[in-house]
């Protein structure tokens, strides 16, 4: 019971007197009724209890799928759980940062997670410079969807994040579009990773026209 009564607290913005995420309660990003399937779920309540910013990295580690909801009761998936608990905790940025490069590098699915957050949490400009890098990271991912698993890849998942209205069974807040901040001077202009080999088949393509004539 405490511990519903702690996540309830958390959620009642008349005693809320935490950070703000775009001027409000950042656990109130995910929508009330996926809210209270989470905080009424069994692994909320026996996994998610007691967890700061270090102690959840120990549960995200042994994250074997990612998702929103499943089956016809619309159960959270453990991924959800624990990024409804990042929510309520609200970690510095550069614990996130550690989840997404350093332990993501090595579980996949910390950095799903710490991707997914980034994307409720993060501004605008820092989305695009913070999720991009890992549009190069094509390891393959477990999804639950509401009968079956599917397969996807991690960069698959980070477009999503980055073109979508939704993801995990959650409504994403628009992004701008990323010519507008690079019209405003927030971003740079995006270089495609192959632009070096692109502009290097070029090179010698105009060398053996040369050639040529």
């Amino acid at each position: 019971m405490s511990h519903r009564a702690d996540a309830s607290n958390s959620l009642d913005d008349r005693g809320y007197s935490g950070p703000l995420i775009r001027g409000q309660n950042p656990a109130t990003l995910i929508e009330e009724a996926t809210r209270n399937r989470i905080t009424n779920s069994l692994y909320w309540k026996e996994s998610c209890f007691g967890l700061n910013a270090a102690t959840l990295l120990d549960r995200a580690v042994e994250l074997t799928y990612f998702g929103g909801t499943y089956g016809v009761a619309m159960k959270p998936t453990p991924f959800l759980c624990l990024a409804f608990k990042l929510l309520t905790l609200v970690p510095d940025q550069e614990i996130i940062l550690e989840y997404l490069n350093n332990a993501g590098d090595e579980f996949k699915y910390v950095r799903a997670l710490a991707a997914f957050y980034v994307r409720l949490t993060f501004d605008p400009d820092e989305i695009y410079k913070t999720l991009e890098p890992l549009l190069l990271d094509s390891r393959k991912l477990r999804r639950r969807r509401k009968e079956e698993y599917t397969l996807t890849y991690m960069d698959e998942f980070v477009d999503e994040l980055l073109t979508k209205e939704r993801a995990c069974g959650t409504s994403l807040w628009k992004l701008s579009a990323r010519s507008v901040l690079e019209d405003l001077d927030r971003l740079e202009p995006r270089e495609s990773p192959l632009q070096a080999e692109l502009d290097a088949m070029d090179d010698a393509d105009q060398e053996m026209q040369d050639v040529r004539f």
